[in-house]
């Protein structure tokens, strides 16, 4: 019997984490010293959907749903405890946690508040399954439950904005939250079970695995740190011209991320569940989707208004937090049961 050699990381996995922050102190610089550059970028928008983010994510998803088997995504429909628990974190629990710390913290600013209370009620549909993927989590898993929540959102959105803001007629980007589970759920997803199939019926299983995936994970994490370039040139003036106002907005941003990862992790070791099913219940039930947050306020208040940039402010604080849920994962992976979940 040949023993098979384990797979080393590549120097993109290896210095991942290194990676990342040049990147952040690339995006923050062109933000701060070219910032007609990441203007022009922002000003590319399809539905209230910035072009070059949903270009850059739909390169980070494609990835992550490519390698998932559709048995894989039978056995994750079985577990509807998992997904409840998301369903609930992010509909029944992030919104009032995020109202609470956002009044306690910024009083008397009703547009910081309004921004950070919009934030706190969009649960994430694209970068989370990236997450999952980087923390080796159960990417069938975290489809379903991606998936659930974002259809959620087009329910949901409109009447919890409307209850937690006081505020009537919320006007509700339907067209970007539709094109965002097109763009990032739907289309990825048939691609990635046409190409899947295909491929593996031409090129053999052992290819696919060993080739194919490897090079499109690459790609994603290409497709990342494009992704935190882009993202962090909108407002690097902003965060380096006004580090204090930056820390003042991401304060109940991070107290909110805090109390959802120790709550959804917690509740998943103690239900006993394996390390890849909490892992995803804890990514999905504490990340947020920016592009909506953010499209909301710049309706509601406008686009230069204190509520827009408290939105822009969670991402900026969210990216660094889901990588030290990732590593913070995988070392407390050996406290979960090796059992896979499953349904009762």
């Amino acid at each position: 019997m040949v023993k098979k050699e384990p797979r080393r990381l590549g120097l993109f996995e290896k210095y991942l984490t290194l990676w990342i922050a040049i990147c952040i102190v690339i995006g923050l610089l062109l933000g701060r010293f070219l910032p007609a550059l990441g203007q022009y970028l922002d000003s590319l928008k399809v539905a209230q959907l910035s072009v070059p983010i949903g270009i850059s994510l739909f390169f980070m998803m494609y990835p992550t749903v490519v390698g998932i088997a559709f048995s894989d995504v039978k056995k994750a429909m079985r577990k509807p405890k998992p997904m409840l628990l998301t369903i609930i974190a992010n509909w029944a629990i992030a919104p009032v946690i995020m109202t609470l710390y956002a009044n306690l913290i910024l009083q008397g600013n009703p547009q910081y508040i309004a921004g950070v209370i919009l934030l706190g009620m969009a649960p994430c549909t694209a970068m989370v399954m990236w997450w999952i993927l980087l923390a080796k989590g159960d990417l069938a898993q975290g489809l379903i439950n991606t998936t659930v929540n974002a259809l959620l959102m087009l329910i949901l959105y409109a009447p919890y904005s409307a209850f937690f803001l006081g505020v009537s007629g919320i006007p509700v980007p339907w067209d970007l939250i539709v094109l965002s589970v097109i763009v990032f759920i739907a289309l990825p997803v048939s691609l990635g079970a046409v190409s899947r199939k295909l491929l593996i019926g031409r090129k053999g299983k052992e290819w696919f695995d060993s080739t194919y995936l490897g090079l499109v994970r690459k790609i994603s994490i290409i497709a990342l740190l494009l992704t935190l370039i882009i993202l962090f040139s909108f407002q690097g003036e902003i965060i380096l011209s006004d580090p204090l106002l930056v820390a003042y907005l991401a304060a109940p941003n991070l107290l909110h991320y805090v109390t959802m990862i120790a709550l959804t992790y917690s509740v998943s070791w103690l239900s006993n569940w394996n390390y890849e099913t909490s892992i995803d219940t804890t990514l999905i039930g504490s990340s947020s989707h920016f592009e909506v947050a953010i499209a909301v306020a710049a309706t509601l208040y406008g686009l230069n208004s204190g509520a827009a940039l408290a939105t822009v402010i969670g991402p900026l604080i969210e990216v660094p937090l889901m990588l030290a849920i990732v590593k913070f994962g995988l070392k407390t992976k050996r406290y979960f049961p090796r059992k896979a979940y499953v349904a009762t």
